[in-house]
């Protein structure tokens, strides 16, 4: 009984299984934070709107089903946070591919916005409750997740309000996000090559 940890809804899984698979962190936050990057040029006007299918390949493989992937071993190492916010925003990523490459040129145009803006609303309700128990993560990790909620919250305000304005706001704090994000990846594989914490992240007792 000592060497298994116990869950409810599945087999016991052997710890010494769990022990040997890699942290999946780094790679959930990278994922995460390049697709979120490379949207938020679009959304903040580095880049025109005409170019934002530049961003599907990179939603459904990396910050989809790169990120979804983590998520899953988060699962494996009983990381019930980490497993719930990469399966998550994976699937929010493979939903944006979805709903953008396919969906939203059958949308009637004039209540279109309003459906996105309740899609980002949606999204950002689930951040801002993610956030509180990123709290108890790491400063970085909640730092990325107030951010999100931010960036979501503003997305959506956009979108409803159809502001450019509003909409370039909320880009630049996706970029602020996602480099939030890609600090908090990088602390994790430098913590693991150098075999100390190199980049602080403020973690909780």
């Amino acid at each position: 009984m000592t060497d298994t940890i116990r869950h409810t809804e599945t087999a016991p899984l052997p710890k010494s299984a769990a022990a040997s698979i890699a942290d999946p962190a780094p790679l959930g936050l990278a994922a995460f934070a390049l697709t979120t990057f490379v949207l938020s040029t679009v959304n903040a006007g580095w880049l025109p709107d005409t170019l934002t299918p530049v961003v599907f390949g990179l939603a459904l493989a990396y910050g989809g089903i790169g990120q979804f992937a983590a998520g899953i071993w988060e699962f494996a190492k009983g990381n019930t946070f980490g497993a719930t916010a990469f399966c998550s925003y994976g699937a929010f990523w493979v939903s944006y591919w979805w709903l953008t490459a396919h969906n939203v040129a059958e949308l009637p145009a004039a209540d279109a916005h309003k459906a996105i803006g309740m899609y980002l609303l949606a999204w950002g309700i689930f951040t801002a409750y993610m956030s509180v128990a990123a709290s108890r993560v790491s400063g970085a990790v909640l730092v990325v997740f107030v951010l999100l909620t931010l960036t979501f919250l503003v997305l959506a305000w956009g979108e409803f309000a159809t502001s450019t304005g509003i909409t370039k706001t909320g880009g630049y704090i996706g970029l602020l996000t996602a480099l939030a994000a890609l600090y908090a990846s990088f602390a994790g594989v430098t913590a693991f090559t150098f075999k100390r914490q190199v980049a602080p992240v403020g973690a909780r007792e």
